[in-house]
Protein backbone atom coordinates (compact mmCIF):
# COMPACT_ATOMS: atom_id res chain seq x y z
CA UNK A 1 0.00 0.00 0.00
CA UNK A 2 1.33 3.51 -1.05
CA UNK A 3 1.19 6.31 1.15
CA UNK A 4 -1.87 7.98 0.26
CA UNK A 5 -3.57 4.82 -0.07
CA UNK A 6 -2.97 4.48 3.76
CA UNK A 7 -4.32 8.42 4.78
CA UNK A 8 -7.19 7.52 2.26
CA UNK A 9 -8.04 4.31 4.51
CA UNK A 10 -7.58 6.07 7.80
CA UNK A 11 -9.38 9.15 6.54
CA UNK A 12 -12.33 6.78 5.68
CA UNK A 13 -11.92 5.04 8.89
CA UNK A 14 -11.82 8.27 10.64
CA UNK A 15 -14.72 10.24 9.34
CA UNK A 16 -17.17 7.57 11.02
CA UNK A 17 -15.19 8.51 14.73
CA UNK A 18 -16.17 12.14 14.10
CA UNK A 19 -19.49 13.94 15.06
CA UNK A 20 -21.56 15.38 11.73
CA UNK A 21 -21.10 18.69 12.98
CA UNK A 22 -17.63 18.76 13.41
CA UNK A 23 -16.68 16.84 9.89
CA UNK A 24 -18.74 19.71 8.34
CA UNK A 25 -16.52 22.34 9.76
CA UNK A 26 -13.49 20.35 8.88
CA UNK A 27 -15.27 20.01 4.66
CA UNK A 28 -16.45 23.54 4.78
CA UNK A 29 -12.72 24.77 6.18
CA UNK A 30 -11.08 22.52 3.55
CA UNK A 31 -13.47 24.01 1.01
CA UNK A 32 -12.56 27.47 1.39
CA UNK A 33 -8.75 26.76 1.38
CA UNK A 34 -8.66 24.85 -2.03
CA UNK A 35 -11.01 27.75 -3.16
CA UNK A 36 -8.51 30.76 -1.82
CA UNK A 37 -5.48 29.90 -4.16
CA UNK A 38 -3.28 29.34 -1.31
CA UNK A 39 -1.90 26.07 -3.35
CA UNK A 40 -1.38 28.52 -6.59
CA UNK A 41 0.58 30.68 -4.35
CA UNK A 42 3.31 27.32 -3.01
CA UNK A 43 6.80 28.02 -4.48
CA UNK A 44 7.25 25.50 -7.56
CA UNK A 45 9.68 23.99 -9.77
CA UNK A 46 12.68 26.57 -10.76
CA UNK A 47 12.49 28.89 -8.13
CA UNK A 48 15.15 29.31 -6.02
CA UNK A 49 14.48 28.12 -2.68
CA UNK A 50 14.38 30.65 0.37
CA UNK A 51 17.46 30.15 2.48
CA UNK A 52 16.85 29.65 6.49
CA UNK A 53 18.63 28.94 9.79
CA UNK A 54 16.28 26.84 11.96
CA UNK A 55 16.56 25.12 15.56
CA UNK A 56 16.73 21.29 15.85
CA UNK A 57 14.87 19.30 17.83
CA UNK A 58 17.46 18.48 20.42
CA UNK A 59 18.78 22.59 20.97
CA UNK A 60 21.22 22.81 17.69
CA UNK A 61 20.46 25.11 14.32
CA UNK A 62 20.40 23.95 11.22
CA UNK A 63 21.36 26.36 7.74
CA UNK A 64 19.71 25.21 4.51
CA UNK A 65 23.13 26.70 2.59
CA UNK A 66 25.01 23.96 4.82
CA UNK A 67 23.15 21.26 4.26
CA UNK A 68 23.31 21.97 0.10
CA UNK A 69 27.03 21.80 0.24
CA UNK A 70 26.92 18.37 1.25
CA UNK A 71 24.08 17.20 -1.24
CA UNK A 72 20.45 17.87 -2.44
CA UNK A 73 17.64 18.41 -0.37
CA UNK A 74 14.42 16.90 0.35
CA UNK A 75 12.19 19.27 2.69
CA UNK A 76 9.02 18.45 4.21
CA UNK A 77 6.46 20.65 5.85
CA UNK A 78 4.04 19.14 7.83
CA UNK A 79 1.12 20.79 10.31
CA UNK A 80 2.54 19.41 13.69
CA UNK A 81 2.52 15.67 15.67
CA UNK A 82 -1.13 16.78 16.92
CA UNK A 83 -2.00 15.71 13.02
CA UNK A 84 -2.17 11.92 12.72
CA UNK A 85 -2.01 12.69 8.97
CA UNK A 86 1.53 13.90 9.48
CA UNK A 87 2.32 11.06 11.96
CA UNK A 88 1.73 8.45 8.76
CA UNK A 89 3.39 10.51 6.24
CA UNK A 90 6.43 10.81 8.84
CA UNK A 91 6.61 7.45 9.38
CA UNK A 92 6.78 6.51 5.80
CA UNK A 93 9.20 9.31 4.93
CA UNK A 94 11.56 7.44 7.94
CA UNK A 95 10.99 4.11 5.96
CA UNK A 96 12.06 5.30 2.83
CA UNK A 97 15.39 7.04 5.10
CA UNK A 98 17.52 4.98 4.00
CA UNK A 99 16.72 5.33 -0.08
CA UNK A 100 17.25 8.96 0.35
CA UNK A 101 20.47 9.04 2.23
CA UNK A 102 21.62 6.65 -0.49
CA UNK A 103 21.37 9.10 -3.05
CA UNK A 104 23.52 11.56 -1.30
CA UNK A 105 20.05 13.67 -0.03
CA UNK A 106 19.57 15.23 3.23
CA UNK A 107 15.81 15.20 4.58
CA UNK A 108 15.01 17.25 6.91
CA UNK A 109 11.37 18.34 8.22
CA UNK A 110 9.91 21.43 9.35
CA UNK A 111 6.67 22.38 11.60
CA UNK A 112 5.69 25.14 13.68
CA UNK A 113 5.89 23.42 16.59
CA UNK A 114 8.12 24.17 19.40
CA UNK A 115 11.52 21.95 20.07
CA UNK A 116 10.40 19.91 22.51
CA UNK A 117 7.03 19.17 20.40
CA UNK A 118 9.55 18.30 17.97
CA UNK A 119 11.54 16.10 20.65
CA UNK A 120 8.66 14.15 21.56
CA UNK A 121 7.33 13.14 18.15
CA UNK A 122 11.40 12.35 16.86
CA UNK A 123 11.42 9.65 20.12
CA UNK A 124 7.94 8.27 19.45
CA UNK A 125 8.15 7.18 15.99
CA UNK A 126 12.28 7.34 16.15
CA UNK A 127 13.03 9.58 13.76
CA UNK A 128 16.49 9.76 12.01
CA UNK A 129 16.22 12.66 10.66
CA UNK A 130 16.50 16.46 11.53
CA UNK A 131 12.96 17.73 12.76
CA UNK A 132 13.31 21.66 12.09
CA UNK A 133 11.33 24.48 14.33
CA UNK A 134 9.48 27.12 12.22
CA UNK A 135 7.95 28.91 15.04
CA UNK A 136 5.31 31.69 13.66
CA UNK A 137 5.65 29.78 10.25
CA UNK A 138 8.06 32.32 8.54
CA UNK A 139 9.59 30.01 6.60
CA UNK A 140 6.66 28.79 5.37
CA UNK A 141 5.56 32.26 4.43
CA UNK A 142 8.35 32.86 2.52
CA UNK A 143 7.71 29.27 0.61
CA UNK A 144 3.66 30.36 0.26
CA UNK A 145 2.40 27.67 2.52
CA UNK A 146 1.14 29.57 5.79
CA UNK A 147 -2.53 30.07 6.08
CA UNK A 148 -4.97 31.36 9.08
CA UNK A 149 -7.22 28.40 10.03
CA UNK A 150 -10.67 29.79 10.08
CA UNK A 151 -12.66 30.69 13.65
CA UNK A 152 -14.80 27.52 13.98
CA UNK A 153 -11.48 24.95 12.49
CA UNK A 154 -9.58 26.82 15.37
CA UNK A 155 -12.73 26.13 18.06
CA UNK A 156 -12.55 22.62 17.04
CA UNK A 157 -9.06 21.69 17.39
CA UNK A 158 -9.28 23.45 20.77
CA UNK A 159 -12.11 21.79 21.76
CA UNK A 160 -10.17 18.43 20.61
CA UNK A 161 -7.25 19.28 22.85
CA UNK A 162 -4.33 20.25 20.49
CA UNK A 163 -3.44 23.39 22.34
CA UNK A 164 -2.12 25.35 19.30
CA UNK A 165 -1.38 27.98 21.71
CA UNK A 166 1.56 26.22 23.66
CA UNK A 167 2.62 23.81 20.76
CA UNK A 168 2.89 26.18 18.54
CA UNK A 169 4.48 29.11 20.69
CA UNK A 170 1.43 31.90 20.63
CA UNK A 171 0.59 31.69 16.94
CA UNK A 172 -1.92 28.89 17.18
CA UNK A 173 -3.45 29.65 13.89
CA UNK A 174 -1.43 29.94 11.13
CA UNK A 175 -0.27 26.60 10.03
CA UNK A 176 1.81 25.34 6.50
CA UNK A 177 0.16 23.34 3.67
CA UNK A 178 1.72 20.16 3.20
CA UNK A 179 4.27 19.92 1.17
CA UNK A 180 7.38 18.38 0.03
CA UNK A 181 10.64 19.61 -2.00
CA UNK A 182 13.54 18.05 -3.42
CA UNK A 183 16.00 21.11 -3.95
CA UNK A 184 19.12 20.86 -5.98
CA UNK A 185 22.91 21.56 -4.55
CA UNK A 186 22.16 24.90 -6.34
CA UNK A 187 19.36 25.62 -4.08
CA UNK A 188 17.01 25.28 -7.09
CA UNK A 189 13.44 23.60 -6.79
CA UNK A 190 13.78 20.73 -8.84
CA UNK A 191 10.22 19.12 -7.48
CA UNK A 192 7.93 19.99 -5.59
CA UNK A 193 4.40 18.95 -3.91
CA UNK A 194 2.50 21.12 -2.33
CA UNK A 195 -1.82 20.67 -1.60
CA UNK A 196 -4.34 22.65 0.85
CA UNK A 197 -5.63 19.00 1.20
CA UNK A 198 -4.32 17.79 4.61
CA UNK A 199 -4.74 14.00 3.82
CA UNK A 200 -2.67 13.77 0.41
CA UNK A 201 0.82 13.91 1.11
CA UNK A 202 3.90 13.38 -1.56
CA UNK A 203 4.37 9.56 -1.94
CA UNK A 204 8.37 8.87 -1.07
CA UNK A 205 8.70 6.78 -4.32
CA UNK A 206 7.79 10.08 -6.19
CA UNK A 207 10.25 12.00 -4.02
CA UNK A 208 13.13 9.05 -4.87
CA UNK A 209 12.24 9.22 -8.67
CA UNK A 210 12.84 12.80 -8.48
CA UNK A 211 16.31 12.56 -6.37
CA UNK A 212 17.86 10.34 -9.50
CA UNK A 213 16.90 12.72 -11.97
CA UNK A 214 19.48 14.86 -10.68
CA UNK A 215 22.40 13.23 -12.21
Amino acid sequence: MNLNAELHAFYQARQQQIPAEIREIMRRAGQELADSGQSDRALTVGTQAPRFTLPTATGHTLCLDDLLAEGPVVLTFYRGAWCPYCNIALRALQQHHDAITARGARLVAVSPQIPDESLTLTEKHALTFDVLSDLGSDIAKQYGLAFDLPDDLAAVYDKLGFDLQRVNAGHPRTLPLPATYVIDRAGTIRWAFADTDYTRRAEPADILTALDTLG
